[in-house]
């Protein structure tokens, strides 16, 4: 079996990783795994700003129409991903490059995850009875385990239920259990690439895709996402969808609704500039120019 060699090219929104990633992929013989929080549903397309059919055609990508939006991804879900894209890869005698703007999702299959217990229909469903009372549930759970419950607000509904969960099926703190069983990596030997851009050539690139993504139909494709399955799953709560469900309420314009993304966008960019710079190793951080050439040679073929 061909060995594989991967890489990650990490970086803002907009900034773009995916067109960087497409080149290299047709040049390196490579599949694209996409760690994003909006195309790996489906039915968000241009809100997610999800590489196009032709693009798709283009090279295999990983990671892209896996869920239906009432459906809740989760690190589980690109590791499942991940390791999909390497099992391909491998019999195709492919290289690998992981590209998204969700790199806490990277981040956290490089420093991996405790094992976690199967959990008995019994735990399931007395879970479910405890979590009527959201704020009884966080309690019970800051009394059984300070330690991890100091960073889980009373609010967190998903932290509490997984914390819960491996309580009532080991019965130890899950703070002991963690440390019983510590993180294994799922991702190892991955340079990491931060693509940099000029801070007002992103602000202009946010500007032309939102206006691009109104003008394609993001409007009609919320309304039908919206009539498909409601306002609830985590989906429906992404940038460009919520504003768009303001605009369709009557609550903001037409140019409102444009500029909201674009802000709410530029400000999401920045969150990902800073998470990138301070929770990765980098094997570089430079523009596309410069990371071309040096991804080039990390996946030329031994």
């Amino acid at each position: 079996m061909a060995s594989m060699k991967q890489l990650a090219i990490i970086g803002s929104t907009a900034s773009g990783k995916s067109a960087l990633a497409l080149d290299l992929a047709e040049r390196c013989n490579a599949y694209i795994l996409s760690i994003d929080s909006l195309s790996i549903y489906r039915d968000i397309d241009i809100a997610s700003a999800k590489p196009s059919v032709q693009e798709l055609l283009l090279t295999k990508h990983f990671g892209i129409d896996r869920l239906n939006p009432d459906e809740n991804a989760s690190v589980v879900t690109f590791i499942d991903e991940y390791k999909r894209a390497c099992e391909h890869a491998l019999s195709d005698g492919k290289n690998l490059i992981i590209v998204g703007g969700s790199s806490f999702y990277l981040k956290s299959m490089i420093e991996g995850l405790s094992n976690i217990p199967e959990y008995s229909q019994e735990t399931i469903v007395k879970t479910q009875e405890i979590m009527t009372d959201l704020i009884a549930a966080h309690q019970m759970l800051c009394t059984v385990d300070p330690q991890i419950m100091e960073k889980i607000t009373s609010g967190d509904t998903y932290r509490i239920e997984k914390m819960m969960l491996l309580y009532l099926e080991t019965g130890m703190a899950p703070s002991a259990w963690f440390k019983e069983h510590p993180p294994l990596p799922i991702i190892t030997d991955c340079p990491i690439l931060d693509l940099k851009i000029d801070r007002e050539v992103l602000r202009q690139k946010i500007a032309l895709r939102t206006d691009l993504m109104i003008r394609s139909g993001l409007i009609d494709e919320v309304a039908s996402l919206e009539r498909l399955y409601g306002r609830v799953p985590n989906s429906m709560k992404a940038i460009g969808i919520v504003e768009t469900l303001a605009y369709l309420d009557g609550k903001i314009t037409k140019t409102e609704l444009q500029e909201l993304i674009s802000t709410h966008t530029a400000q999401l960019a920045k969150r990902q500039q800073t998470f990138n710079a301070h929770q990765f190793s980098l094997t570089a951080s430079a523009e596309a120019d410069i990371l071309r050439p040096m991804a080039l040679t990390l996946l030329k073929q031994s």
